[in-house]
């Protein structure tokens, strides 16, 4: 609630309001507190304030019961006495609901929430796919080789295609980007089909997020509270964890440099903030330790929500300046440490035993410091929270589609295409590559086929001079044959003639015997002389 251009929180024992200065908010916070005592109020009631200061907000709905902020809140005995208790009446209070967008990863229970794999990038990637270091840094030299070949990767299709297309192409790559295992690569694409079983193939599409649609006002100049529907989500603690530092990541990359402002330009609440440090490589938690340190100077502000403190490392922890810390029971030594590290993280009141107060906070209470409007912490408070403006619980179907539909932004990501990317990209370069390889076998082929027509024609060629050759030689053999049987009957008539002409004077006889020796003896010689 708004009193005096400052967030009102609470009032303390004494009756004092308790104030989060709006000039100090983007030095980001902290909501912590065992279950069931009141987390979820304190956030509705920052939330509320802050939209009500015309400051957009982004909240994580785990067990959705945040979306009701929508509607204005119902009266009744025990509104009414917290109502009296802080003086509500006179101060404006008044049940309203807040403008509100509803997003879901997976379009199921708000507006489909897409991002690219470009934008994810592969540190945050890897951390998704649970890649080891060496998994990691082959994963960031295929995003290189995509940026370096201006191919554009937007789902998950499109990063297997350049990882098919590195494994098929290592040798020829490796001279500029280092050889990379093919059993490495083969691990990425096992992690990468198993995401996609997990629903990532629908938040990996396009139109992405335009982080624009996260800064906008609704009726009245309120703040948009742009709420994401966790509850499936956060079965997948990586997956959430990881989308949501994404979202912070884009804030810090996008948003220019504002310095300090009189209100933050956007208040991002971190619910089960504990998952986003779970697991997390020292690599990454120094990035997230970074973007939490300089969004401040973008404007944003980031409040983590969990059950306790000491779930936030020390380097992130240090950034918090506004600390609301609820109820925590210590019933091991352990937890003993725990609540004497949260109370220790205050700044002491000696007023009272900050550890005993924390143990013994009742839903709705809890101890508070915000930063002054010098930067300095203040001295710790036990506060009583005021009630939210807005419902209590969920909300039914019929109202989450009215929200879904009603909204501005619904038919901006209703419809997902798939553009022209690396997956189209290299699907054509292989079909080219395809095509061009059989060119060049059908080409190889007629130059075969040509090769062994013409062999066959000059060996038909051959074939027909050889028998041309022996067509000839018969010939000739023939008209020799002709000739000496020619040459044959003549000389022998002629031969006979002679035979007979000097056999005749030996009487009949002899001009018969003359006429055939005659005949023979002529063929003969002349035979031998001319070769017939």
């Amino acid at each position: 609630m708004i009193k005096d251009g400052k967030i009102w929180i609470g009032n303390n024992a004494q009756g004092e309001n308790l104030f989060l200065i709006p000039s100090m908010a983007n030095r980001h916070g902290l909501v912590a507190g065992a279950t069931g005592t009141g987390k979820t109020v304190t956030l509705k009631v920052l939330a509320e304030s802050f939209s009500e200061m015309g400051v957009p907000v982004f909240m994580a709905d785990v067990k959705g019961d945040i979306a009701s902020i929508f509607a204005p809140g119902a009266d009744s005995e025990d509104m009414q006495q917290r109502i009296t208790k802080f003086g509500l009446a006179e101060n404006g209070y008044s049940y309203q609901g807040y403008p509100v967008t509803l997003w879901d990863i997976y379009g199921e229970k708000g507006i489909q929430l897409r991002t690219t794999i470009s934008e994810m990038g592969p540190v945050l990637l890897s951390r998704i796919l649970g890649l080891n270091e060496l998994q990691s840094g082959v994963l960031s030299i295929v995003f290189k080789i995509a940026d370096d070949s201006d191919l554009l990767l937007v789902d998950t299709k499109d990063l297997k295609s350049m990882l098919n297309f590195v494994q098929a192409n290592n040798a020829a790559l490796a001279q500029e980007y280092g050889k990379m295992a093919p059993a490495t690569i083969g691990a990425i694409v096992r992690a990468l089909v198993a995401l996609e079983t997990a629903g990532a193939d629908q938040f990996f599409f396009e139109p992405a997020l335009n982080i624009s649609d996260f800064l906008t006002l609704g009726e009245g100049g309120k703040g948009m509270i742009s709420i994401l529907d966790s509850e499936s989500l956060i079965n997948d603690g990586t997956m959430y964890s990881t989308f949501l530092l994404w979202l912070l990541s884009e804030l810090f990359d996008r948003l220019p440099e504002v310095g300090d402002l009189d209100k933050p330009k956007m208040v991002f609440f971190f619910d089960e903030a504990h998952l986003l440090f779970k697991g997390t490589s020292k690599t990454l938690l120094d990035k997230i330790e970074q973007v939490v340190k300089l969004v401040r100077s973008k404007g944003v502000g980031v409040y983590f929500c969990t059950q306790n403190p000491k779930d936030i490392p020390d380097g992130v922890l240090a950034q918090l300046g506004n600390k609301i810390q609820h109820g925590l029971h210590a019933y091991t030594p352990a937890d003993q440490r725990a609540v004497k590290a949260a109370a220790d993280s205050f700044r002491a009141n000696p007023a009272f035993n900050t550890v005993e107060t924390i143990q013994n906070l009742g839903t709705g209470e809890a101890v508070v410091s915000f930063l002054g409007e010098d930067g300095i912490p203040t001295m710790c408070d036990k506060a009583y929270i005021l009630p939210p403006k807005s419902r209590f619980g969920a909300i039914t179907e019929e109202e989450r589609d009215r929200l879904i539909k009603g909204s501005l932004l619904y038919s901006k990501y209703y419809e997902a295409h798939d553009p022209d990317s690396a997956y189209e990209f290299l699907a054509r370069r292989d079909l080219e590559l395809a095509e061009q390889a059989e060119k060049m076998r059908a080409e190889e082929e007629a130059a075969k086929a040509e090769a062994a027509a013409l062999k066959q024609a000059e060996k038909e060629a051959d074939a027909a001079k050889k028998a041309a050759l022996k067509e000839a030689e018969r010939e000739a053999k023939a008209r020799k044959r002709a000739a000496k049987s020619v040459a044959s009957t003549v000389i022998g008539t002629v031969g006979r003639e002679a035979g007979k002409a000097v056999g005749g004077n030996f009487g009949s006889l002899g001009k018969t015997v003359g006429g055939n020796l005659g005949a023979s003896l002529g063929r003969n010689i002349l035979g031998t002389l001319f070769k017939i």
